[in-house]
């Protein structure tokens, strides 16, 4: 099972060819564990992906943006109306933010 942020960790981990191992040591893990993060069947810590994002040089919000959307595609992707929510979600957000700007 892969996910969004698996495949970009692999696909930036194998561009700068860099090894898992080498991963899993900065992020002091075992390798085992690494290569579960990027094959999906583990999601790494916020604070893992921002030490990612610094060590594979990419914008950590870019990263975070993944790593969220991860979390929200677990959550719905098993529901009849996934797009429908999304929207919803999407219109809630923009209401959210009109509301604290005018605070």
């Amino acid at each position: 099972m892969s996910t969004i942020i698996g495949e970009k960790l692999k696909s930036l981990r194998e561009e700068k060819q860099i090894t898992q191992r080498q991963l899993a040591s900065v992020l002091e893990i075992d390798t085992a564990t690494y290569c579960k993060i990027e094959k999906g069947d583990r999601r790494a810590r916020r604070e893992q992906i921002m030490v990612l994002a610094e060590t594979l040089q990419i914008d950590s919000k870019e990263l975070l943006r993944l790593w969220s959307a991860d979390k929200v595609y677990d959550l719905i992707v098993d529901e009849d109306e996934a797009t429908k929510i999304l929207d919803v979600v999407a219109e809630s957000i923009v209401n959210y933010k009109r509301k604290k700007a005018k605070q």
